[in-house]
């Protein structure tokens, strides 16, 4: 049989692939465990030896949380009313996206959030403005 794996990862296979083996909750808090060491030797230095290392154990990673741990559905209005109690926040504390009855209106399904909104809130919380999609 031909295989295009060059025979010097062959060779080695055993010993890497259990970096990359995410079957069940103990493998996968192991991975956790590996890409945190990871980020902190590593950080953002894209020319770092084990960066594609990192990169590939974050995709494998977010993989199988999608597949088990799969996110629920929810609102922009969800999200901010979630953002809001996580931050200590009122409706007068968001004055940057409309009044208090905008705002009101927002979290009460009546008024959707529109791009300036998202964008404004996504800065403030520093997330992506996917998040109220």
């Amino acid at each position: 049989m031909t295989t295009l794996i060059p025979p010097k990862i062959q060779s080695h296979w055993q010993e890497i692939q259990p970096l990359f083996a995410l079957r069940n909750e103990q493998e996968y808090d192991l991975a956790v465990e590996r890409l945190n060491n990871l980020i902190d030797e590593v950080g953002t230095d894209e020319a770092h030896p084990l960066y594609e290392l990192l990169d590939t154990l974050g995709t494998l990673i977010t993989a199988y949380e999608e597949q088990h741990y799969p996110m629920p559905a929810c609102s922009g209005a969800e999200m901010l009313r979630f953002f809001m109690d996580e931050h200590g926040l009122v409706q007068a504390d968001l004055a940057e996206i409309g009044s208090q009855g905008v705002v009101s209106e927002i979290l009460n399904g009546k008024r959707e959030l529109n791009t300036r909104q998202i964008r404004l809130l996504a800065q403030r919380f520093n997330i992506s403005p996917a998040a109220f999609f």
